[in-house]
């Protein structure tokens, strides 16, 4: 995993100067305690995704870059940090992965603008998560999450749901890919005895 698990160059200039803006009056403490795997619940959110598929190494620029201009195009759009879902890892080869890019819109958003090509509204589940925050670049993403997974087998649960990861800090947000801040994240349950 020469390149990392999931992660790319994912954002083009003018998108990771918005999302430097955008992180230069976050405070990421709040997201300090992932540093330690933990599960909790998630409501389900409202996003604008587009989709793709291939190497993340590949498609995740365009994918981004259309789900911003989309994103920006809406009415009252609010930054917040970007997502991904991998929906077919496992036993797919690289080159054939499905990959849903996502932003979350307000429960109260309605529906596209008519002629939006490209781009759709849907609901992400989540439920009960495991999480943890990986700090530094995505090629090295690995250890982060057999850390996350092995803490997902030790606390009895299963996964149910796609590899997620939250871009909290990235490209044009950090001074060097060791300052990238990305949350790891599946959907679990508790296994059945």
């Amino acid at each position: 995993m020469k390149k990392g698990l999931f992660g790319a160059a994912f954002l083009a200039a003018g998108c990771a100067l918005v999302l430097f803006a955008a992180a230069s009056f976050q405070d990421f403490s709040k997201f300090e305690s992932l540093k330690e795997p933990q599960v909790r619940q998630m409501p389900a959110q409202k996003m604008l995704v587009v989709e793709a598929k291939g190497d993340p190494n590949v498609v995740s620029q365009n994918a981004f870059n259309g789900l911003f201009k989309t994103f920006f195009s809406l009415p009252g759009a609010r930054m917040t940090a970007p997502r991904a879902r991998w929906l077919n890892t496992i036993n797919s080869p690289k080159n054939e992965w499905r990959g849903l890019f996502g932003m979350p819109l307000p429960d109260s958003f309605q529906s596209l603008p008519a002629g939006t090509t490209g781009a759709r509204v849907e609901t992400w589940e989540y439920g009960d998560v495991a999480e943890i925050l990986h700090v530094g670049p995505y090629s090295e993403e690995t250890p982060t999450i057999k850390r996350l997974l092995q803490f997902i087998d030790e606390k009895g649960f299963q996964i149910v749901g796609p590899h997620e990861e939250e871009y909290l800090k990235g490209p044009g947000m950090a001074a060097s890919p060791a300052e990238y801040w990305t949350i790891i994240r599946y959907q679990v349950k508790k296994r059945q005895s």
